[in-house]
């Protein structure tokens, strides 16, 4: 009987652990369980996606250091990265078996492999199990070694200086040098360290923890402040040993922001696109905030604050879509945003392009912090400088270089286009003369005048609300220089030289070089065309009115390449996910499948949307057709497969194309719910028919961000075919933005 009892005893402990365990597992009815961070993750040319685990916007983001997701060796664990696609800082590596110059660089990795936002789960052939959750300034490891040989833990310096080392029993420490400022490290260990070597002139650093078979786990906070400072962040983060409680509260963060989309209907491939779309987008702007204090690369100063600092935003990319849905998802974050951007000008002089946490990183073309700006202002956000922020965006513009991937004053290329309206391009073989255009990013002419232009446009729209009101004409004039480099007598934007003449000879599709970058920025004149976002009625006037612009359109989708994909992939390999002249994988042509809901033809838009992401956005490793660019590219996914997209931030309106799902569900936080309901839409009905919004007849392809805040529901009855009235009239077009007035 005392057998019994103890059996019976035994078995209630057990299920207790069991249960116990289980209530730490991540609910499967969460919208976190459809995220597949392996999508993407093999470029079709150009970069891959990473399967990233961290919290959303935060400091520590961390995956397997490898080429891509067909790699079968893993070479390191970031311990963060520095920026997208950019630094990894401080590598991690648990290794088996003695030390020597055949092994040490690498580890194999087995099929058995598991990642989530929240937690990645890998084994690795020669030591066995892997496992990661992270916090927002801070991580948590736990390697379980197999066989009884020898252990380690190898310690990395990933870029060109730093130091680690061993601070009593069961501490590591490192600080790491990378542009032109420094990140640190405070890492605990669960059991001793019984040695200690090196490799690499110290780079490496081998932490011995014994020959037996076991877990050993490292915590550890990362700072760009100190070392204090990383062991600050950990200890309020992850203060005590166990990696469930850690891998609990990262899935509850990402259920509560994944949670805030709820979708019915399509299928599950779809869902787990969108949900892996939705992640995507909160991968940038981090905070770096560390507890009431952060490190500036603008001054170099350590400044305290109780106000989130946000770095690394790769504007070029993430004004189209991602910032417009952070706008829409999360305001108040949207603000901080901004405010840290307007104080990254006040600390350095200059607005941003690309803020990247070592610095100013002056990418691409345009001064697109401008249309960012505008857009959130426009729709309502408004906790931010507004003044100072137009300082700074009218300096840049006015006083700054015009020049891609330059910082500084403005150069003599410059006082052209201030004074002639475009920015001149050299002819075919003609020797550039002006010393501060990059040797390799070129002048890239048409799209410094293109993209200016809209950003001229926003800035004008801010004036009046930042007290500038007679700035207004001077930037609505320099809005219209797009006009100068269109050639009607072809019907394309075109490079034209400093005495005014067109370039010749220029092919559309191929002149230029190397990503067009004489003069476009990494696509040709095709997606040029239609790269007047703050003027569309000017620019179809330009083409020869609306029925002319949608046969150019058309065209678009249907001309031949003119070449081998060789040829055309060897200059242009940017341009991906091809559709005709069409490049699905580059952010400039997001806009341009929802302009036809302009030229009275919305059906159109809705057939040309479904088709772009049914055959470019899969839920497997080539799921991403171009460089994703930190949530640039998945943010555009987000908006279409809801049903509606921004085309012109700074006018706040949003086009309808084509809902993927039967019911979209985003709960605002103004605790509000907004609801795209579809019933019925599938592959095949994906053709609006007729439209309401909160009961009353919506015959416009577009709805303005105003009503989707007061919340109600946009029902679309869906079709087999196509209704080509439903939104047709000239009068039912979304607002050409320099019709558009704002208040």
């Amino acid at each position: 009987m005392k057998s019994y009892r103890h059996l019976i005893s035994t078995a209630i402990l057990l299920l207790g652990s069991v249960t116990a365990v289980m209530a730490q597992q991540p609910s499967k009815a969460s919208n976190v369980s459809y995220v597949d961070p392996t999508i993407g993750s093999v470029g079709l040319i150009l970069e891959p996606t990473r399967p990233v685990m961290h919290l959303p916007n935060s400091m520590v983001r961390v995956f397997p250091g490898r080429k891509d997701q067909l790699d079968d060796k893993i070479s390191y664990f970031p311990l963060t990265i520095a920026s997208h696609r950019q630094e990894s800082l401080f590598g991690l590596l648990p290794l088996s078996g003695e030390i020597n110059d055949d092994n040490w660089r690498q580890s194999r990795v087995s099929d058995r492999e598991e990642a989530t936002p929240y937690k990645y789960d890998v084994y690795l052939d020669d030591t066995d199990n892997v496992q990661f959750s992270p916090a927002a300034r801070s991580g948590y490891f736990s390697v379980r070694f197999a066989g009884n040989i020898p252990h380690q833990l190898r310690f990395s310096i990933l870029n060109k200086g730093g130091e680690l080392a061993v601070v009593g029993k069961r501490v590591i420490v490192g600080e790491e040098n990378f542009s032109g400022m420094k990140a640190y490290f405070y890492a605990e260990l669960n059991t001793d360290i019984t040695g200690v070597t090196y490799q690499g002139e110290k780079k490496h650093m081998f932490v011995a923890t014994g020959n037996k078979a076991g877990q050993v786990d490292v915590r550890y906070g990362i700072s760009f402040i100190s070392t204090e400072q990383a062991k600050a962040n950990l200890q309020k983060e992850i203060p005590e040993w166990g990696i469930a409680a850690v891998t609990n509260k990262a899935f509850q963060a990402w259920d509560k922001v994944l949670g805030q989309i709820n979708v019915k209907g399509g299928t599950p491939a779809q869902k787990r696109v969108f949900y892996t779309s939705l992640y995507r987008a909160y991968e940038r702007m981090v905070n770096i905030n560390e507890y009431g204090k952060y490190y500036s690369a603008y001054d170099h100063q350590v400044h305290t604050s109780d106000k989130p600092f946000y770095v690394d935003n790769w504007l070029w990319d993430t004004y189209i879509a991602l910032e417009p849905l952070q706008t829409l998802l999360n305001p108040t974050m949207e603000a901080d945003k901004i405010r840290s951007y307007v104080t990254m000008y006040e600390q350095s002089g200059w607005m941003p392009s690309f803020s990247i946490v070592w610095g100013d990183n002056p990418c691409m073309t345009g001064n697109h912090a401008a249309a960012w700006m505008a857009d959130a202002w426009f729709k309502g956000i408004r906790d931010f400088d507004v003044k100072k922020a137009y300082e700074g965006l009218k300096k840049n513009s006015l006083q700054a270089t015009l020049l891609p991937w330059r910082n500084g004053p403005a150069t003599s290329l410059d006082s052209f286009y201030n004074e002639h309206g475009y920015m001149p391009a050299l002819k075919p073989g003609e020797k550039e003369t002006v010393k501060e255009v990059h040797g390799f990013e070129r002048r890239q002419a048409v799209a410094v005048t293109l993209e200016n232009s809209y950003d001229d446009w926003c800035i004008a729209q801010l004036a009046k609300a930042a007290g500038q009101p007679g700035d207004t004409a001077l930037f609505l004039k320099r809005a219209a220089n797009y006009k100068n480099v269109y050639r009607a007598d072809h019907g394309f934007m075109w490079p034209k030289d400093a005495d005014g003449n067109w370039i010749e000879p220029f092919d559309p599709k191929f002149s230029g070089g190397q990503g067009g970058r004489d003069y476009f920025t990494e696509n040709n004149a095709y997606t040029y065309n239609w790269d007047v976002k703050h003027d569309l009625h000017g620019l179809f006037q330009l083409m020869g009115g609306r029925a002319k612009a949608e046969e150019k359109l058309d065209n678009l989708f249907r001309e031949g390449l003119g070449r081998s994909k060789y040829q055309l992939w060897y200059t242009f390999p940017d341009a991906t996910g091809l559709v005709g002249q069409f490049v699905m994988g580059n952010e400039p042509s997001f806009h341009i499948p929802y302009l036809y809901n302009y030229m009275g033809a919305p059906w159109k838009t809705q057939k040309r949307i479904r088709m772009l992401l049914d055959t470019w956005y899969t839920d497997n490793l080539f799921g991403i057709p171009g460089d994703e660019d930190g949530g640039g590219m998945t943010a555009f996914v987000v908006f279409s497969m809801m049903g509606f997209c921004p085309v012109t931030p700074g006018v706040p309106v949003y086009n309808i194309g084509s809902p993927v799902f039967e019911e979209v569900t985003i709960k605002l936080s103004n605790d509000k719910v907004f609801t795209v309901s579809a019933p019925g839409s599938s592959a095949k009905n994906k053709y609006i028919q007729q439209a309401s919004l909160n009961g009353q007849p919506l015959n416009t392809p577009w709805f303005t961000h105003e009503a989707l805040l007061k919340g109600g529901v946009l029902k679309l009855v869906m079709g087999e075919a196509p209704n080509k009235q439903w939104g047709s009239g000239e009068q039912a077009a979304p607002p050409s933005s320099l019709q558009y007035k704002p208040e």
